[in-house]
């Protein structure tokens, strides 16, 4: 078997609360690290990801919606805001804004997207997207 050097990049969805860190503010400070994670699922994903994998930049609470495509640009990292070692962070670059915002309701209104983490496992703050989850909503964002 031939080894892919390297990997294909994963997909994630990453929240954020836009009055906390929004899109906008990773656009002006050109990378931020993703800390703050307080779930151990959602940190393990964390640890998961390397560098040049993408994500979903979503805004939670308020808009409920993806709206942009984030680089992993630095991986590996400890949470800078955790005093005892247990949390990760990773560092992002903002890729492009999606032409339309995906709204949570579109998202539950479409069967396809039924299995996705966001869905299912609606209170992670860090989960992970299938490739065919991740073109449907590209999809949709140019729809």
């Amino acid at each position: 078997m031939t080894k892919i050097n390297p990997p294909p990049a994963r997909l994630w969805l990453m929240k954020s609360e836009p009055d906390a860190y929004s899109w906008d503010d990773l656009v002006a400070e050109k990378e931020g690290t993703w800390d703050g994670v307080r779930n151990y699922r959602a940190r393990n994903n964390l640890r998961a990801m390397a560098v040049g994998d993408l994500a979903f930049f979503y805004h939670s609470n308020i808009g409920k919606e993806i709206v942009g495509i984030v680089r992993i640009s630095q991986a590996g990292l400890p949470d800078p805001s955790d005093d005892t070692g247990t949390w990760a962070s990773v560092k992002v670059k903002p890729v492009r804004k999606l032409k339309k915002s995906v709204t949570l309701a579109a998202i539950k209104a479409d069967p396809v997207l039924a299995p996705i983490e966001l869905l299912t496992l609606s209170r992670l703050s860090v989960s992970e997207v299938r490739p065919d989850e991740w073109e449907h909503i590209l999809a949709m964002s140019e729809a």
